[in-house]
Order: structure tokens, then C-alpha cells, then sequence
């Protein structure tokens, strides 16, 4: 190692080294600025020549010793800023300057060496105009009075941090300040609103304001905005009730609604919301079909009827059976898959209540209002026609369909009966579990009956929630609640109105405290109403599930899933009569009287009444008295 090490040759040289005779003339332009800026420092100055003299002598002379290299490492970052300090390098021109008239002439090469460099690097980050030149003597200035005050040691890096950190503070503080006065300049103007700009409603008569479905198209837009802002664009002169009379009374005219049906449904939603309904209810619902498991798979019956031309798709993740038919050439209800039981024509809402149910093998069960059949024929799918399914209707006519489709879909453990589903369960009782799909007023699917705008009157608003809640307490006396598997109930409606829905719900639970709600493990659905209009509900009931053409496209519907802890219960009058207080199901003084009598029901009063009911019944089944 000795001998190579004594043999090593050092670096080659370059072949010619550039000869200068002086100064460039780029260089001899810039000597001349930098002369002229630093004779209008004057005072400032002459303190921290000598120093920073002696340093840029000896930073000179080591990069000319090291090479290239050394003089880019300490060259600071640029910014994309105009005013950005940072565009500097760390050389004073005035310095070096004052350097260049020291050197001697014999140090041509070197000093040309290290002119070069600096112009490279004015050239890579900044300019050579003189505006800009200005602006970076300015800058220096700054620098070097900053580094005058920090130590000897102190490290660069930290001084290019500290300066960043400023500068962005100062930005950010005025972009805050600028922002401020933005929004103060739109609170002004929102103030300062013109009166022109605010709506005013029409006065007339209103036979002549709902003359042009036009106009009435575009106030009930006019207004929906004006409600969804009210405190701007109101009237001084209006009430907010106004404008909402109003709306209610355009709505009943546009959309064809009793103004009574109008106004029930408006006050479910809010403004904007209630209009998507009402337009909601003027689209048909999706054609879905659900698959009969009992005789084929969904994958087999799609690719059947993909084959004879009709366009379909999964009716979504929530169902394993459901297909939506888009369009079909063919009759989707006169298929030889359809006759042959292979599916059902069935709204995607009815198998929300059988899925809540959740129905076991070997279970009895109880379908209290069965026809057509729908979801009868879906828990014996479910049950894979084991156990039994009791199909109740109390209407006779509709049985026919009821017996066709439980035929056709190949139903084997179904047994048919027409009862009153209020005799239940007297009957017969025990069941595991009871679906009872109770009459209504059918506010959930206008878009199949448009009868529904017309023809409800707050009268059936008092007589159908009696009969609901009649029916869901023989529902509930019919489950055993001693069932290993079962023991539960579960209730629902086609309908959107709080009186069918929470009100017979929060009844439920009142008259009955052996039973509580439990999630109806649907994974989809708005919560019920804890509150609605000054009436307050049981808090379970937010476990509740409700449904809206305008937010799932399906019908309106209502779902609640009860469980029954004990077959025997006790109902205390003084903890009926506070509950009725805290939880009322009705504003009005008329429905308060139906519910008054709702609770003092007897045999004794009423054994009139239950005898011409009797006397009814032997006539429909063609027995004399």
C-alpha cells in the first residue's frame, strides 16, 4: 500500500484554462449597479463593512479552493412570492464589490472564477433589472441587519426558518382580516336588502289564484324559497303562517289532495322535503318481483326471463329474492315462470314487515291480514314450508286470491280461515310469532290510488286508529311469549300518518307493559317519531322503522317489532291515566273522547254491539239466527 500510495497521481487538469483580461462585461455592469446602491447606504453601512468585508475574503478564497460545488450549498431556497426575502443569495454585492477594486490584476483567473458564480446564480433566481437589483439591495439590507444581531455561530438554516415563519403568520393574518371584512361586507348587504327583492303574496280570491296551473306552479317555488329563508325574504307585513296557508292551499290545488289530506301531510316533513313527496306520489313505484325459494333460485329465474326479453336487476343488497323490472316484452304477470309459481308481483315495501319478523322452521304463525298473500307465501318460503302458517282475512272475497297465489307458489303448510282478527285469540292463540299488516288509510301508496287525495276525511283519521289498536292487542294476546324461538310481534301499515303509526304503537305499549319494541333489524329506514306537533311518545319508539316514496322509491310504509317478556300482565288506572297524560295520542278534543273510550271498553256495555256483530258473521257464512 505504501508504494501505490507514493505513486498516487493527483487529479488531472484541465487541458486549457480560460484566459480573461479583466472583467466581463456583465460582470463590469454589475460592479457599476452594485457601486451605485451601495453609495446610497451612507450610514447605515459603514458599521458592518469591515466585518462582513474580512468574511467574504475568506468565503472567496475557500470556494475557489474547494470547487463548484461550494458555492451553491449554502444558496437559499426560493419562494414563489414576489415580496419573498428569499430570493436573495447569501453573497453581498457590496462586498463583493468592494473586494473585486482590492484584487490585484495578477488574481484575474481567480477572480473571474468567482464572478462566474454569482452571475449564475442572480441569473438562476432573480433578474437583472434594475428595479429588481433595487429590490434585492433593499433585501440585503434587511439580511444583514438581521445577522448582525444574531451570533457568530449562528446557523442558517435557523435564520431561514425563523423569517418563513414570520412571513407566514403576517400572511395569515391578513388573509384572516381579509376574510373578515368579506363577511362583514355580506352581513351589509343581506341588511341592506331591497324591498323589491322581497316576496309578496298575492291577495284575491283564491278560486282565481289557482286558476293558472302556471302561476301556481311557480308560487308554490316562490314560497318553498321564502320559507327556507324567511327572516331575508319575508314580508313585514306576513306571518310565517301566511305563507304556509298559502302553500298548503297550492298544494291541495296543484297536486289534486283534499286541503284536510294536504295540510296532515305537510306537517310530516319540512318545506322543501314535503314538496319532493307530494311530487313523489305523482311517479309510479318500481315493478319488483320476489323469487319463490321454495321451487328456484333469484339467479335462475333472472337469466329465464333475461331470455324471453324482459330487462331486469336486483332490487338492492337489503333482499336476497327481490328483482326490479325495468321494462319487459312480454307480460310480466302472464310468464310461464309466473304461472308455473316461480315468483310473486309484489311491492318491494311488503317484504319489509316479513323480514322484520325473521319467521323460523317449525314455527306457528299467525298472518292476521293476509290477502292477497304476498307475505303469507314469504314466510312459508322462509319456513321452507315447514311448521304452520295461519292465513286469516276478514274479508271473504279476498280469500280467492289468497288460496290461488298459496296454490300457485306451491305452499304446503298454510291454513286459511276468516275471522275478524279482533276474535283472536280466542279462535286460537299460542303462536310464536304474528304479523299483522293492519288496514289503513293507504296515505303510503297514492301513487297506485289516487282515490287516497280525496276521498279521507278527518273522520276515518279517529275510526281507523281504533280499529288498528283493537287489532294489535288481540296481536299481542295471541303470542306466547313462552316460545323458545318466537314470542314476537310485528306491526305495520301502508300508511304515513303519526295517528296510524306511533300513536297505535305508544297505545300498544300502554295497555300492554308485558311487551317492549326491539330493533326490526332492517338495516335501512328514518326512525320513528319520539314527538311529533306537541305530542310526546314512549323514547323507544325511535327503534321504529318508516319508509318514503321520495327517499327509498318505494311506498310508504311503517314498521314496528314488538317482544313479549310475560303472558301475564297488570295495569295499574294511575299509571294509565299519568301515561295518557305524558304520552297523548290525539290533539283534538274528539279523538281524546275516542281514546277515553278506548280504554273503558267492556263486554257488559257493549254486549249489544258484539251480539249484531255475531248476528252479521252467521249471515256472511249463510246461518240463520
Amino acid at each position: 500500500m505504501g508504494h501505490k500510495a507514493k505513486n498516487k497521481q493527483k487529479a488531472p487538469e484541465p487541458i486549457e484554462k480560460p484566459t480573461f483580461e479583466g472583467l466581463s462585461k456583465r460582470a463590469k455592469a454589475r460592479l457599476n449597479k452594485t457601486k451605485a446602491a451601495a453609495a446610497e447606504k451612507n450610514n447605515k453601512r459603514q458599521l458592518a463593512e469591515e466585518t462582513p468585508k474580512k468574511s467574504s475574503k475568506k468565503a472567496k478564497t475557500t470556494q475557489a479552493a474547494d470547487g463548484d460545488g461550494d458555492l451553491w450549498d449554502n444558496l437559499e431556497v426560493a419562494s414563489d412570492d414576489e415580496n419573498s426575502d428569499d430570493l436573495n443569495d447569501e453573497f453581498d454585492m457590496s462586498d463583493y464589490a468592494d473586494s473585486n477594486d482590492e484584487l490585484d490584476e495578477e488574481e484575474g483567473e481567480d477572480a473571474e472564477e468567482q464572478d462566474v458564480f454569482p452571475k449564475a446564480e442572480d441569473d438562476f433566481l432573480g433578474s437583472d433589472s434594475e428595479q429588481e437589483m433595487e429590490v434585492d439591495q433593499e433585501e440585503s439590507e434587511q439580511e444583514d441587519s438581521e445577522s448582525e444581531q444574531d451570533d457568530d455561530e449562528h446557523v442558517e438554516g435557523q435564520a431561514l426558518d425563523e423569517r418563513k415563519s414570520r412571513k407566514i403568520e403576517a400572511r395569515a393574518a391578513r388573509e384572516a382580516a381579509a376574510a373578515e371584512a368579506e363577511l362583514v361586507e355580506q352581513a351589509n348587504q343581506a341588511e341592506v336588502l331591497e324591498q323589491d327583492e322581497r316576496y309578496i303574496l298575492p291577495e284575491g280570491d283564491d278560486d282565481e289564484l289557482v286558476a293558472d296551473v302556471t302561476a301556481v306552479s311557480q308560487r308554490l317555488k316562490d314560497i318553498v324559497h321564502v320559507l327556507n329563508d324567511f327572516r331575508k325574504l319575508r314580508d313585514p307585513t306576513k306571518d310565517r303562517q301566511d305563507y304556509v296557508d298559502r302553500l298548503v292551499k297550492d298544494i291541495a290545488s296543484y297536486y289534486g289532495y283534499s286541503q284536510f289530506l294536504a295540510e296532515k301531510l305537510f306537517n310530516l316533513f319540512t318545506v322543501s322535503e314535503a314538496i319532493e313527496f307530494f311530487e313523489a306520489n305523482e311517479v309510479p313505484r318500481p315493478v319488483t318481483i320476489r323469487t319463490n325459494t321454495l321451487k328456484t333460485r333469484r339467479r335462475d329465474l333472472a337469466q329465464a326471463l333475461i331470455n324471453r326479453g324482459v330487462n331486469l336487476e336486483p332490487i338492492g343488497k337489503w333482499s336476497k329474492v327481490g328483482l326490479q323490472v325495468f321494462d319487459s316484452s312480454v307480460p310480466i304477470g302472464a310468464t310461464p315462470e309466473y304461472l308455473a309459481g316461480h315468483y310473486m308481483l309484489q311491492a318491494a315495501s311488503s317484504f319489509l314487515p316479513v323480514m322484520a319478523l325473521a319467521p323460523q322452521p317449525n314455527e306457528r304463525i299467525l298472518d292476521m291480514a293476509s290477502a292477497p298473500g304476498g307475505k303469507t307465501t314469504y314466510i312459508a318460503a322462509l319456513q321452507k314450508n315447514t311448521g304452520m302458517v295461519f292465513a286469516n282475512d276478514a274479508t271473504k272475497d279476498r280469500l280467492k286470491s289468497l288460496i290461488a297465489n298459496i296454490h300457485r307458489m306451491g305452499v304446503k303448510n298454510a291454513v286459511v280461515c276468516n275471522y275478524d282478527g279482533r276474535e283472536f285469540p280466542k279462535v286460537i292463540g299460542g303462536f310464536d310469532r304474528v304479523l299483522l299488516d293492519a288496514p289503513c288509510s293507504g296515505t303510503g301508496v297514492i301513487s297506485k290510488d289516487a282515490s287516497v287525495k280525496l276521498n279521507k276525511t278527518e273522520k276515518d283519521f279517529i275510526d281507523i286508529p281504533f280499529l288498528q289498536k283493537q287489532l294489535i292487542l288481540a296481536a299481542i294476546d295471541s303470542v306466547d311469549a313462552k316460545s323458545k324461538t318466537g314470542g314476537y310481534i310485528v306491526y305495520s301499515t301502508c300508511s304515513v300518518t303519526v295517528e296510524e303509526n306511533e300513536a297505535v304503537v305508544n297505545y300498544a305499549l300502554l295497555k300492554r307493559p308485558n311487551i317492549k319494541l326491539v330493533p326490526t333489524t332492517l338495516d335501512f329506514g328514518r326512525e320513528g317519531f319520539v314527538s311529533y306537533r306537541g305530542k310526546n311518545f314512549h323514547p323507544t319508539l325511535k327503534l321504529t322503522r318508516r319508509f318514503y316514496p321520495h327517499v327509498h322509491n318505494m311506498d310508504g310504509f311503517y314498521v314496528a317489532k314488538f317482544k313479549k317478556m310475560d303472558n301475564k300482565f297488570t295495569v295499574q288506572k294511575d299509571d294509565v291515566e299519568t301515561e295518557k297524560r305524558v304520552y297523548s295520542d290525539d290533539e283534538d278534543s274528539k279523538p281524546k273522547k275516542a281514546a277515553k273510550e278506548e280504554l273503558t271498553f267492556n263486554d257488559e256495555e257493549d254486549a249489544k254491539y258484539i251480539e249484531e256483530t255475531k248476528v252479521i258473521q252467521k249471515k256472511r257464512k249463510g246461518l240463520k239466527k
